[in-house]
């Protein structure tokens, strides 16, 4: 798998993203792949489900959707998480993620 292909993997209309969230971070960032899995960074902290609604609204930006549109469906409460993505095609998805990592740096 190269580095580029990372993301996501089709589930009949809606995508499902495998994500590794660093919370408490000085900003919000995609680092890119890690281990499998979109590494980002997150300024909000690990309590009260303030991590998982800021990486919802940081992905809700890059990916220019509504954040009605992402829902975690497995992690609330680890750093990894599966969330699920309607409202864009994967290959959308994909750029705009990989558009995201290659600017910061």
């Amino acid at each position: 798998m190269k580095k580029d292909e990372y993301l996501p993997t089709k589930g009949e209309e809606k995508i499902s993203l495998t994500v590794r969230i660093q919370p408490n971070a000085s900003k919000n960032e995609v680092l890119g792949m890690v281990n499998e899995m979109v590494k980002i960074k997150i300024t909000a902290p690990p309590v009260d489900n303030k991590a998982n609604k800021e990486c919802l609204k940081f992905l809700s930006k890059i990916l220019d959707i509504p954040k009605s549109k992402l829902h975690i469906l497995k992690g609330q409460k680890t750093r990894s998480k599966i969330i699920q993505i309607s409202g864009i095609n994967p290959d959308l998805c994909r750029q705009r993620l990989i558009q995201e990592t290659r600017e910061k740096k």
